[in-house]
């Protein structure tokens, strides 16, 4: 699967990649960013939360079973900020007993990938959370706009009313 981003690396989605182990953590961001990316990454939560409040993030991929902070407490604490609730967060874990995804998905993880697992297949579902957040985002925007819109109208209505009114009444007398 090929994944075709603009030229400027501004505008390529950045991935939040968190992994306690180095080797494991190096080969998956070198391969998601030969797919297309740009990473950032952390080997644990506390280093993932400290890049979240640095860089706009588009979407966190992340370790379930790390020291400190497990990914589903980092799925948690993201859910538990404003400014970080619409960042789509996938956890990894290689244990196959449904608990733990089940934990990750209580506490706002929006995907759990089970090891092993091909990268395509990572790359591609990471492609269609994003842009699924991304229509999200449009269509939150073009309803504040919408919104926006209505006010206005209903403001300019109730001038006209106000208006009509002072007409009314100055040819009532």
């Amino acid at each position: 699967m090929e994944i075709r981003y603009p030229a400027i690396a501004e505008e390529r989605p950045r991935i939040l990649v968190v992994e306690p182990n180095r080797t494991n953590l190096g080969v998956m961001a070198r391969r998601l960013a030969e797919a297309g990316y740009r990473v950032t990454a952390a080997d644990c939560g506390e280093a993932a939360i400290a890049e979240l409040y640095r860089l706009s993030i588009d979407l966190v991929l992340a370790e379930l079973n790390m020291p400190r902070m497990s990914g589903a407490e980092l799925a948690r604490a993201i859910r538990g900020e404003v400014q970080w609730n619409d960042i789509p967060v996938m956890l990894i874990t290689g244990r196959s007993e449904p608990t733990s995804a089940v934990r990750a998905y209580e506490a706002g993880a929006d995907d759990v990938i089970l090891k092993p697992f091909h990268l395509e297949v990572l790359a591609a579902r990471i492609e269609r959370r994003i842009e699924w957040t991304r229509s999200v985002k449009r269509l939150k925007d073009d309803n504040a706009a919408l919104d926006s819109r209505v006010i206005e109208r209903a403001i300019q209505i109730g001038d006209l009313r106000e208006e009509l009114r002072e007409v009314r009444a100055k040819a009532a007398r």
